[in-house]
């Protein structure tokens, strides 16, 4: 009783307004905001894309597929508890930005680098990394080179809208080499200007050189050099505004890595429902404490891994070495296996 009496006047009435405002902050987190609230009304996820093999094209029948496309239907699956209620449109590199900030997106999954002018300057905000890249160089054999450096004073094709231009002119910068650049707006001029002499190399993203590459008409004759001359993580990338759509982004890609790292997948995922582990439990909401403390529903893990499989899974099937594709895991791999994936707790 003596220490209330020394209390300011009028405390009772300042905690209990202060405990207002909080749950006033975390109930309006916990309903939609503009993008979400778009999304639902209209039923659909609007997803921007791009055309590269693997990663993103659609089939003989139409439908999209590729490593991308499955973390648009992964959202898809969070939000409405089915992969289908997504649309996939493809968008050039020098479109994909604008389009995003004009609203005609909810997410571009189109391959972006994170950056921190695109965050600042440009209001983005992004997803965890779902690829690690970086930039590469691809040449024709014949010219002799080994590395980068090797080209001094060579013609170099650039595609407009991309981190590459900047990265190709800093690495020569710091090499004190020179070289020509040509900007090439439209994709599928790209490897024409390779093929035709027009430039020595082509620099882009080394995943992306790697695909083109194989739509070469002599693929043999060229190589994709060794060395990479940036950071280029790829993440989902919104538009600022909506921390709640954020946060589902978030947490869906970081569904697929957990589930990895458990050693859950698409095939023996109802084994682990019977398991006492109390972060699995919360993880597939066995224990529905979670999901119903956040406002999702308690097995949107459960129902994305069972649907499209885990962050492994995905990649394999869509452009691991098992595919056309072929790539290796690289630091695309579980932290727990020497790679940069790491999924924050689900608690």
């Amino acid at each position: 009783m003596r220490a209330e009496k020394n209390r300011p006047h009028g405390w009772r009435t300042k905690i209990a307004a202060g405990l207002v405002a909080a749950a006033t902050l975390f109930t309006g987190f916990a309903h939609a905001g503009p993008t979400l609230d778009k999304i639902k009304q209209r039923g659909t996820i609007k997803v921007g894309v791009g055309t590269s093999p693997g990663f993103f094209a659609p089939d003989g029948s139409g439908k999209w597929q590729g490593f991308f496309v499955e973390f648009g239907r992964a959202l898809a699956i969070t939000v409405f508890n089915d992969p289908d209620k997504v649309e996939f449109t493809s968008s050039s590199p020098q479109q994909r930005l604008p389009a995003l900030q004009s609203g005609e997106f909810d997410i571009l999954l189109s391959g972006v680098t994170v950056t921190i002018t695109r965050a600042f300057k440009l209001g983005f905000h992004f997803g965890p990394t779902i690829f690690y890249d970086g930039q590469g160089l691809l040449v024709n054999k014949s010219l002799g080179v080994t590395k980068g450096s090797d080209l001094d004073g060579a013609t170099i094709g650039v595609q407009s809208g991309t981190t590459g231009e900047l990265n190709i002119a800093d690495f020569f910068r710091k090499s004190d080499h020179k070289f020509t650049p040509v900007t090439i707006e439209d994709s599928n001029e790209f490897l024409k200007a390779l093929e035709s002499g027009r430039v020595d190399a082509l620099t882009q993203d080394a995943s992306d050189l790697a695909l083109r590459r194989t739509l070469l008409k002599n693929p043999d004759d060229y190589i994709l050099l060794p060395e990479r001359l940036s950071k280029e993580p790829l993440a989902p990338a919104i538009a600022a505004g909506d921390d709640r759509w954020l946060e589902i982004v978030n947490w869906t890609v970081n569904a697929t890595i957990q589930a990895e790292e458990f050693g859950i997948t698409k095939d023996n995922i109802d084994t682990f429902l019977t398991s006492e582990d109390p972060a699995i439990k919360r993880f597939l909401g066995t224990d529905p404490s979670l999901g119903e403390a956040i406002g999702l529903d308690p097995k949107f893990a459960y129902n994305i891994v069972k649907t499209l499989g885990n962050y492994g899974e995905i990649f394999e099937r869509t452009i691991g070495k098992g595919s056309p594709v072929g790539f290796e895991r690289g630091y695309n791999q579980p932290w727990t296996q020497g790679g940069l994936l790491y999924s924050p707790p689900f608690r």
